[in-house]
């Protein structure tokens, strides 16, 4: 991943390694976002989920997807609580289709569909070159951040 799009993610988020799985942003508007991770193949889970044929946790796709609503969310332009983050309150509706190996590059595709008070409605696909991977929808809160 190219340092200064690691810098524009870390700015925008506050998740960091080994636990930021959004390499690149490659498109965003208001309303939709489009995001690629390259899963690497020293991933920690890969030592115990599925050793000997490791497979990327279903789970982690979907936090894949989560961060990349936060980016969307963190853009000034964005109608977020000054210093706010977005926060995961539903997974409405996950649909796996397809596996993830090690090394494989994946897409995601972000829509906000609703906003409501501070909750924003989410849909979007995950992708490994044309096929699907994860269709899911969500909705995150845009909350204040809280002093540690």
């Amino acid at each position: 991943m190219a340092s200064d799009q690691r810098a524009e993610i870390e700015a925008r988020i506050p998740h960091r390694a080994p636990f930021l799985f959004v390499d690149r942003i490659v498109e965003q508007t208001e309303e939709t976002i489009i995001t690629e991770w390259t899963v690497s193949p020293e991933l920690e889970a890969f030592r115990g989920h599925y050793p000997g044929n490791p497979v990327l946790p279903g789970v982690l796709s979907a936090e894949f997807c989560f961060q990349s609503a936060a980016l969307l969310f963190s853009d000034p332009g964005a109608d977020a609580p000054t210093g706010g983050v977005p926060v995961l309150t539903k997974i409405e509706d996950a649909r796996y289709k397809r596996m993830v190996r090690p090394g494989e590059t994946i897409t995601a595709r972000l829509e906000l569909t609703e906003k409501l008070g501070p909750a924003r409605y989410m849909r979007g696909q995950v992708r490994c070159g044309d096929e699907l991977v994860l269709r899911i929808a969500f909705v995150v809160a845009l909350t204040e951040v809280q002093p540690a």
